[in-house]
């Protein structure tokens, strides 16, 4: 579980990092510079992660990590700790602290952390949950070091006594809303629920979901808290990783001071392996409200992670499923046209293990069907195997994916971190190497064969409600437990109160925040340019932090050159380009890509054709060739027209029952008009996608993808000369042609609510927003600014104290400024608990009015600090450079345009808040869409007296009453 939406690194530390490039691990630091330990028959190329490590005498386990390309450092404390350590009855109590630890403790005080990082520039505090550990991290500027190490030092010594009855009432509305937004409000979202229940015997820790049940949350008492608390949250049942640019003799002084005092809790035993052991297949089915297409998930019981026969099976299970020459692709999508992709994967746990397989079959399709292809692609599998030009691919795709792991010091420190808690040795890092690179293709028959073929297994079959004739033969009845959602029902608290207690006693004053330390200045890249004879602008940056290259080639356009008539074009085009080239049929096309260790997607964003490509340096000339190949010369295959119609089709229809999709297309329709083609979805309609034809998409490949048009991108270990030296045959086979891109045309409808119906809903879904300015607009950072105190802020944000912290009525909201060179929207976005949806509303609406007459100059303060510290981490990651290199030739921006926003930051006084959010965010002004329960909340909105409610029905708009 993350805290927080946005925070997709946290996926590293709860999902196993496949280790498969050539790594070597060195446990030298400054004082034993002769120590690395080196496997006999090392790989000839090697990537150093360099590490040093101690141990306090209280047990916390300590890992440096020293990389000084750039003025930030990362800290992670790691708990090991998840929901396998919980008590049935009393289930999620893992993740339930994730929450609680960011709230208070006793020398930060309320707001804890979260209040500390809107003022010192990170990344925002964060945490994830899993079924073994806890995590909790930040990436901030390096003078910030210290105040982190003070600040998690608290939390874990001088938290406990700030939780109270009225704290822990309010995180439980919290964690229940993140359970309905992410599992009850979604379709399939009860699946792993289903399978975990049954793969598993009744007590085993893993036969439970991390986020735990509703009413095991509602029943948590603040002594089962405490106890929790006390046995788990002790140093040494602790890692604390530092990674980044910092000194780290002086940083072994500041953890001792910091953490050496708090006292160890009691011996924590390694918990036993518990893989399951099915007797015998067990076969379920649930019929989803918000389901539009059946689905089918198969589990098998496998291993626990860095097992043996983990590796195999790692490349077993994507070959069986990932790509046109996987025997599940090919039987499943191809022949059987019953579904437009396949997954599968293994869970590994530190316990146990599982493979999963997941089909999401179209629309009417019976799962017996899916069930009987699965069986067959697994038949051609017993008779052919894998193939060693198959294994190599997979390896070599797995390498690259790896080391954009590592493009951070925050992932850095994630991979040493696990190593030390699921290894017990950060150096394992070399030892999982060696076992991915000696797996062979009798390896992966032979797990197929132990964890698969033949094996009871369990089948969760989701179909749409009133169609349980499409889940497979012979499936009973699964026991899922379906919130009610009763007005009035949650229980009240008070968040304002202050806890009482006695100070937990230190050897000195831990209640002063410590001082910055040196400056961390910003580093801004070294930027390139040239010019092609047909007009291709490039930019790049070199930086050979890691042998990877990223690149992505953007043609302006994309949905913009789509007729309103016909929406779906650009997309289908993409998406052929993707699939074979004049020379190469589609599986020839991506085998060449993979073996090469890369990625290259093609997409249609709402202006541009975008080419993404990652790949291993060494590859590049290789790899830019089959992008040229690509884009000069598809291969307009019709079978493959075919099976991307049906993609299509099949992501409009589940999209038509998403509760957010269905937000974010009403809102686009309201916000732009509906002859508007920013009014459309880009993917298109049912009836459009099925009229295009290859004559429209070989139409809009001639008349839009021009140089004229374009945009290259290059950041990595590649240099200026070598990247002009391939890009230059380009001048030759990629010819000019003029092309205008239509400006975007705007009508919004009216300010009002607008109320679209899912019946039974758990949540509300809110998006609130209106016409802003454009990103080229002298209004527009002074806008950003404006906005950070508002809900661009996180958790320092208005909106997030008032509805999550203060209220408990969402998991998220935000806010945000939505820039484009043409117009502009300002949008506000959350999920909230359904029965108080008026009340979230009317709050929101209180929010907006008082903003700009009670902003202060301590708000001023903080945004300003914020912004102008936060871009010490402005370039890190290769993806952030990419990002300046596309905001400098779409915008036109300087490279060092940071430094012009900081000089703004630094001039914005309260009066020019003031006046921008006079002009851009006052509620009466706002488009306000609710997607919900029409039964149960149209008429209690129509009582604020906010106007009439609008009842909003595909694309018309009809003012009704509440029947």
């Amino acid at each position: 579980m993350l805290r927080n939406l946005t925070a997709s690194m946290a996926v590293l530390a709860a999902v196993s990092i496949p280790c498969l490039g050539l790594i070597g691990c060195d446990r030298s630091g400054p004082s034993d510079p002769g120590s690395a330990h080196e496997p006999e028959n090392k790989p000839s190329t090697q990537f150093v992660i360099n590490y040093d490590e101690f141990k306090l005498d209280n047990g916390l386990q300590v890992i440096f990590h020293v990389d000084r390309s750039d003025p930030v450092v990362a800290v992670s404390l790691t708990a090991h700790v998840g929901s396998a350590r919980e008590k049935e009855g009393r289930t999620g109590f893992a993740h339930l602290f994730e929450h609680l630890l960011f709230l208070e403790s006793e020398n930060l005080g309320k707001g804890g952390l979260d209040a500390m990082s809107a003022r010192i520039g990170g990344s925002g505090a964060n945490g994830s949950t899993s079924r073994d550990v806890t995590n909790y991290y930040q990436t901030v500027p390096k003078d910030a070091l210290e105040k982190m190490l003070w600040a998690e030092a608290d939390k874990l010594g001088w938290f406990i006594n700030t939780v109270t009855d009225p704290v822990l009432a309010k995180e439980k509305q919290v964690v229940k809303n993140e359970k309905r937004q992410s599992y009850d409000n979604r379709p399939y979202g009860h699946t792993q629920y289903v399978i975990d229940r049954n793969l598993y015997p009744e007590g085993h820790p893993y036969s439970w979901q991390v986020i735990g049940s509703l009413e095991d949350l509602q029943e948590a008492t603040l002594d089962d808290v405490k106890e929790f608390f006390r046995r788990w949250y002790v140093p040494n049942n602790m890692v604390l990783v530092v990674s980044g640019d910092f000194d780290p003799v002086q940083a072994r002084k500041l953890v001792e001071k910091y953490f050496a005092e708090i006292p160890s809790g009691q011996d924590i035993e390694q918990a036993a392996k518990q893989p399951a052991v099915l007797k015998q297949s067990v076969r379920r089915y649930h019929e989803d409200i918000f389901a539009r297409e059946p689905q089918l998930t198969l589990a098998w019981p496998s291993v626990e992670r860095y097992n043996p026969d983990s590796y195999p099976l790692a490349v077993l299970t994507e070959y069986l499923s990932d790509g046109k020459r996987a025997p599940l692709y090919k039987v499943l999508v191809e022949d059987k046209q019953l579904t437009a992709d396949v997954s599968m994967g293994s869970y590994e746990s530190e316990l146990a293990g599982q493979i999963q397989l997941e089909v999401q079959a179209f629309a009417g399709r019976d799962l017996d069907e899916v069930y009987d292809g699965i069986q067959q692609a697994f038949a051609q599998f017993e008779k052919n195997g894998i193939a060693e030009e198959d294994l190599q691919r997979i390896k070599a795709s797995q390498e690259v994916a790896f080391y954009e792991g590592l493009s951070s010091v925050l992932g850095k420190g994630f991979q040493l971190a696990q190593y030390q808690v699921y290894a017990d040795n950060p150096s394992y890092v070399s030892e999982d190497i060696q076992r991915l690179l000696a797996v062979t293709a009798d390896d992966v028959k032979r797990v197929y064969e132990k964890y698969i073929k033949g094996k009871p297994y369990v089948a969760a079959s989701f179909v749409p409600k009133g169609k349980v004739e499409l889940a497979l033969a012979d499936s009973s009845k699964a026991e899922i437990v379906e919130e009610k959602i009763v007005s009035g029902a949650e229980e009240q608290f008070d968040a304002t109160a202050q806890a009482e207690y006695e100070k937990t006693p230190s050897s000195f004053d831990r209640s002063h925040e410590p001082a910055y330390g040196a400056p961390a200045e910003t580093t801004v890249p070294t930027v390139w340019e040239e010019k092609l004879l047909n007009g291709l602008r490039i930019f790049g940056i070199e930086n050979s932090e890691v042998p990877v290259v990223n690149f992505s080639l953007v043609i302006d356009g994309g949905q913009l050159q789509d007729s309103p008539d016909k929406p779906g074009v650009a997309n289908l085009t993409a998406m052929l380009l993707e699939r074979g080239t004049k020379n190469r049929t589609p599986e020839e096309l991506e085998t060449a890509i993979q073996s090469l260790g890369a990625e290259i997607s093609v997409s249609a964003t709402d202006d541009a054709i975008r080419f993404d490509v990652t790949t291993l340096a060494r590859n590049f000339d290789k790899v830019f060739a089959l992008v040229e190949e690509m884009l000069l010369e598809p291969r307009w295959d019709v079978a493959e027209l075919v099976l991307a119609k049906n993609d299509v089709a099949s992501q409009i229809r589940r999209a038509a029952a998403e509760p957010n999709a269905i937000a974010s297309e009403a809102f686009a329709q309201l916000r732009y008009g509906k002859d508007s083609i920013r009014g459309h979805d880009i993917l298109g309609s049912e009836a459009s996608v099925a009229a295009i034809t290859m004559d429209d998409l070989k139409a809009f490949h001639r008349n839009y993808l021009s140089p004229t048009v374009s945009r290259a991108h290059v950041v990595g270990d590649i240099s200026q000369t070598q990247f002009m030296t391939a890009a230059k045959t380009l001048n030759k086979s990629w010819g000019k042609r003029d092309v205008t891109v239509p400006d975007p045309k705007s009508v919004a409808a009216a300010p009002g609510i607008y109320f679209v119906d899912v019946p039974d809903a758990k949540q509300s879904v809110l998006r609130i927003g209106r016409p802003a300015m454009s990103a080229l607009s002298k209004d527009y950072y002074p806008a950003v600014f404006t906005n950070y105190i508002l809900g661009g802020g996180g958790f320092a944000s208005r909106l997030t104290q008032q509805l999550r912290e203060g209220k408990g009525y969402t998991y998220g909201i935000r806010s945000a400024i939505d820039g484009e060179k043409d117009l502009g929207t300002f949008v506000i976005g959350s999920g909230v608990r359904a029965n108080v949806t008026a009340e979230s509303v009317q709050l929101i609406n209180d929010i907006l009015k008082d903003y700009a007459p009670t902003y202060s100059e301590q708000d001023l303060e903080t945004s300003r600090s914020y912004l102008v510290r936060s871009n010490a981490r402005a370039f890190e990651t290769a993806r952030a450079k990419l990002g300046l290199l596309e905001n400098m030739s779409h915008y036109g921006w300087p490279a060092d345009y940071v430094r012009q926003r900081e000089a703004i930051a630094k001039a914005m006084t309260v009066k020019d808040v003031q006046r921008i959010a006079g002009e851009y965010m006052q509620p009466d002004s706002m488009i306000w869409v609710v997607v919900g329960d029409r039964a149960s909340q149209f008429e209690r909105l129509q009582k604020l007296g906010q106007g009439d409610v609008v009842l909003w029905d595909s694309g018309s708009v009809q003012q009704k009453s509440a029947d």
